[in-house]
C-alpha cells in the first residue's frame, strides 16, 4: 500500500472508490470509447477520446465538452486529447456533440479525476494549553484583530462569543435565536459572517459591534458547516466533499473543489481556516486535520492530533476534534473540540 493511503485511512478511516459511469451506453447512435480508460485519471495525464460509431455514419464533426464547457472541436471523427492538468478533482462529465449530414447527436461519458500527491505526515508541538469552555458545542473558531471569536451550535444554545483565551474572559456574546444551530464563522471586509446548520440561512454581523445587519438565504439546498476566506472570497463546507467558493458581496456560490487524498473522496469536511495559503480543514469525528490546497482539492498534508485527545479524559468520543483558528500575531494555532475542556496553542512543521 502507497503511503498516501496509509495517512489516508489513518485520518479518515474510508475505502477507496471506483470510478463508475451512469450513463453508460445512453446513446444508440455513438458512443466514448472508454476502453482503454484508467480506473482513474490524474492531473498529468490526459484523455484521448474517441467516438464509437456502430451504425458507419459519416461524421462531419465533433464539439467537446468538459463539465459543459467547451474544450475543442475536431473535423472528421480523429481522436481528441484533452490535458487535465487544470481541472478540478471528482467526477469530470464529458460530452461530445456529433455532427453527421444535417442531424447530431451526444454522447456522454464519466471520468474521475483524483490526487497524485503523496500527502505529507506533519509534526505540531504544544506550546500552551488554555482551559475551554465544557458547554461550548464549538463550531466556529477564528481571530480576528488578535482577539479570538467562537461559534457553536445546537438549538437554543447557540451563540458567538468574543474572549480572552489566556483568562476565559468574555468581552461581548451574542446569543441567536432559539430556532437556529449555529455553524461556522469568518471575517472578511469588516463583516462576520455566520452560517446556520439545517435551517439555510446565514448573518452577516458588523466585525467591530457584533450588530446584525443582513439575514441571507443559501443558494443551493445545502447544510451549512464549517467557514474560510481568503480576503477575497469565502469558502464555506456542507459536511460532503465539497468547499464552496462564495462572493462575499453576493453571497453566491462561484466555484467548488472536490477534497480527495490519493484516490479517496473525503467527506465529512467541516470547520476550515486558511492559513499561508492553504485551508486546514477538520474531517468530522476524526481526530486530525488535512491540509488542502484550494486551487484543486487535494490533500496535502495530514495534522494527527489524536494525543491531544488521549491529554483529556473529560470528554466522549462523541466530543469531536473541531476548531481551528490561526493568530498572525504570533504564528500559531489555536485546536479545540466540541465540548472540550481544553484548547491546545501548536506550531506545525514538516
Amino acid at each position: 500500500m502507497k503511503k498516501y493511503n496509509f495517512l489516508t485511512v489513518i485520518l479518515l478511516g474510508i475505502t477507496l472508490i471506483g470510478c463508475g459511469d451512469t450513463k453508460k451506453g445512453e446513446n444508440s447512435l455513438f458512443t466514448i470509447d472508454d476502453s482503454a480508460f484508467p480506473a482513474h485519471f490524474t492531473q498529468e495525464k490526459a484523455v484521448s477520446i474517441g467516438i464509437l460509431n456502430p451504425n458507419s455514419k459519416e461524421i462531419d464533426s465533433i464539439v467537446y465538452f468538459v463539465n459543459d464547457k467547451k474544450v475543442g472541436s475536431i473535423k472528421g471523427a480523429q481522436k481528441f486529447n484533452f490535458a487535465l492538468k487544470d481541472q478540478r478533482l471528482g467526477y469530470q462529465y464529458i460530452k461530445a456533440t456529433v455532427y453527421f449530414g444535417s442531424d447530431s447527436s451526444d454522447a456522454t461519458k464519466r471520468i474521475e479525476l483524483v490526487s497524485n500527491i503523496e500527502p505529507k505526515l506533519l509534526k505540531y508541538k504544544v506550546v500552551n494549553t488554555y482551559a475551554h469552555d465544557k458547554k461550548s458545542f464549538t463550531e466556529g473558531f477564528e481571530f480576528y484583530n488578535d482577539t479570538l471569536y467562537e461559534s457553536t451550535g445546537q438549538e437554543g444554545a447557540s451563540f458567538i462569543k468574543k474572549y480572552d483565551y489566556k483568562t476565559g474572559k468574555i468581552f461581548k456574546q451574542i446569543d441567536l435565536d432559539k430556532q437556529y444551530f449555529g455553524e461556522g464563522i469568518t471575517f472578511i471586509n469588516g463583516k462576520l459572517f455566520q452560517l446556520t446548520y439545517k435551517n439555510k440561512k446565514g448573518f452577516i454581523y458588523n466585525a467591530k459591534t457584533l450588530k446584525l445587519e443582513k439575514t441571507f438565504d443559501f443558494e443551493k439546498e445545502i447544510e451549512g458547516w464549517g467557514m474560510t476566506n481568503d480576503g477575497k472570497y469565502i469558502y464555506q463546507t456542507d459536511g460532503t466533499e465539497k468547499i464552496w467558493k462564495v462572493d462575499p458581496e453576493t453571497q453566491k456560490m462561484v466555484d467548488y473543489i472536490n477534497v480527495y487524498s490519493g484516490s479517496s473522496k473525503i467527506k465529512s469536511i467541516n470547520e476550515l481556516e486558511w492559513i499561508n495559503g492553504k485551508i486546514y480543514t477538520n474531517v468530522w469525528f476524526k481526530d486530525a486535520i488535512a491540509v488542502v490546497n484550494p486551487a484543486n482539492g487535494a490533500v496535502e498534508g495530514i495534522l494527527n492530533l489524536s494525543d491531544l485527545r488521549k491529554s483529556m479524559n473529560d470528554i466522549t468520543t462523541d466530543d469531536v476534534l473541531n476548531g481551528i483558528a490561526y493568530n498572525p500575531k504570533t504564528k500559531t494555532i489555536f485546536v479545540t473540540g466540541k465540548n472540550w475542556s481544553k484548547m491546545f496553542e501548536i506550531t506545525v512543521s514538516e
